[in-house]
């Protein structure tokens, strides 16, 4: 299984990076590329054709300013895609790009994270996952009591 992480610009890369690097740490294979909407529109056709053919099992599309990307690959493709808001240089304070990226019409729905929120796609495409593969599964549940477990320790220390 593999998650593919897209993004419209290489000026996405810093975000998007968090994604990367929370899908490494649970071990889960990752195709990375740069898929314009607006400038790319072919590639963009091809990839969300075919990312299933390729054993892609879930989409992280990260925009700015329109944000088209995520919207675009779940209405051509039959993966689940989890939308990264992404605040650019020519955005309106990110609003422009996570509505672009929520307000989905019936049909075509994309998961959609925080603004600047790929750590947590990064999750939740281990999740959906991990709801079919056992070890990636155990990998989130260790992630999550060790969460759990930093919360307490801070807790712990004020009460000292």
């Amino acid at each position: 299984m593999k998650v593919a992480v897209i993004m419209g610009s290489i000026s996405d890369m810093p975000i998007m990076q968090e994604a990367i690097d929370i899908l490494k740490a649970f071990d889960i294979e990752i195709e990375v590329d740069i898929v314009s909407a607006h400038r790319t529109p072919e590639k963009l056709f091809d990839f969300s054709q075919n990312a299933h053919n390729r054993g892609i099992s879930v989409v992280i599309a990260g925009a700015g300013g329109a944000a088209h990307l995520p919207g675009m690959v779940a209405s051509m493709s039959p993966l689940p895609v989890i939308g990264v808001p992404i605040k650019s240089s020519n955005s309106i304070d990110g609003w422009d790009s996570v509505l672009s990226i929520l307000q989905m019409p019936g049909g075509v729905p994309v998961a959609t994270v925080a603004l600047n929120g790929a750590k947590n796609a990064g999750i939740l495409a281990a999740q959906i996952i991990g709801s079919h593969n056992k070890s990636i599964l155990e990998k989130v549940i260790k992630y999550k009591t060790g969460l759990k477990e930093a919360v307490n320790i801070a807790s712990e220390s004020l009460q000292k």
